[in-house]
């Protein structure tokens, strides 16, 4: 991987973590959270899309991937949160 594309690797990762935090609570978490959150969502957006069959390899495609995983996250972690 060169510069260029772990930029946008953590741009993208940015972007989903911080729309995931805006559908899930109302507002991001901060930077390197929203990251976090964004990458892993990616992997898990990936491994369901994956499972029933859907794919795409554009740059809102990975953006909608990451989104959808990290809310998944989101949703799992307030599971077992106590409020």
């Amino acid at each position: 991987m060169d510069l260029v594309s772990i930029l946008i690797f953590l741009a993208i990762g940015a972007i989903a973590g911080w729309l995931a935090g805006l559908i899930m609570k109302g507002g991001g978490f901060g930077l390197l959270i929203n990251i976090i959150l964004g990458i892993v969502g990616a992997v898990i957006g990936g491994w369901v899309f994956s499972f029933f069959g859907i794919s795409g390899d554009s740059l809102v495609w990975q953006i909608i991937t990451a989104v959808v995983g990290a809310v998944i996250l989101l949703f799992v972690i307030g599971l077992f949160k106590k409020k």
